[in-house]
C-alpha cells in the first residue's frame, strides 16, 4: 500500500527509512552515498529532511508491507515565484528484498498524481546513467534532457565515477 506520511508522522517512519536507505546503497544504488555507509548516517539523512517535510517544501511517500515502510519516494516543492510549476523527484527507493513486486511504478504513480494536484506540471529527476530507475522512469512519461559524464562517484566507494542522465515529465497541463 503507498501512504503519503504526514509532516506529524514522519518521526514514526526514520528506523524504516534509514533501514531502506542503508540497504540500497548497500545494495549499489547511486542515490548519493558511497560505502561505507553506517546505518546511523541514514537516520542523520533523514532527520535532516524533516524540517522540510514540515514546512511542506517536501512530500513524503511510504510503500508499506502491514505497517513496515519497504519503499519511499519524495517530491521537492521548487519555491522561487517563477518555477511553482515544478518539483522534482528525490530518493525513490525500495528496499533490496521487496523490489519486483511494483512498488516503485506505485509511488511514482502516487507522486505524479500529487504533483498534479497541486498544479506541478514539470517533474524533474535525476538517476544513474543505465540503472534500472532509467527503465521506470521512461514507462511512466520521462524523457531525457541530457547526461552529464562522471557526475557522481560510484556508491562502492571507488574512485569510478558514474554518468548521471537528468530526465523530466511534462503533465497534461504544459504540455
Amino acid at each position: 500500500m503507498i501512504r503519503e506520511i504526514p509532516a506529524s508522522g514522519i518521526r514514526d517512519h526514520l528506523r524504516d527509512l534509514a533501514d531502506i536507505l542503508a540497504a540500497c546503497v548497500a545494495d549499489g544504488a547511486s542515490v548519493g552515498f558511497v560505502m561505507p555507509f553506517a546505518a546511523e548516517e541514514a537516520l542523520r539523512f533523514w532527520e535532516g529532511l524533516v524540517p522540510e517535510i514540515e514546512s511542506g517544501d517536501r512530500i513524503l511517500f511510504g510503500a508499506f508491507e502491514g505497517e513496515r515502510m519497504v519503499g519511499t519516494v519524495s517530491l521537492a516543492l521548487a519555491g522561487m515565484p517563477n518555477q511553482t510549476h515544478r518539483a522534482e523527484i528525490s530518493k525513490m527507493l525500495v528496499h533490496p528484498a521487496f523490489r519486483r513486486r511494483g512498488l516503485a511504478r506505485a509511488l511514482v504513480e502516487a507522486l505524479l498524481a500529487r504533483a498534479e494536484g497541486l498544479g506541478r506540471d514539470l517533474i524533474t529527476l535525476d538517476t544513474r546513467t543505465g540503472d534500472a530507475a532509467q527503465q521506470l522512469y521512461a514507462s511512466c512519461g520521462f524523457l531525457p534532457a541530457g547526461e552529464i559524464p562522471e557526475y557522481a562517484l560510484a556508491p562502492e566507494g571507488t574512485a569510478r565515477r558514474d554518468a548521471t542522465l537528468f530526465m523530466y515529465r511534462l503533465g497534461a497541463r504544459a504540455a
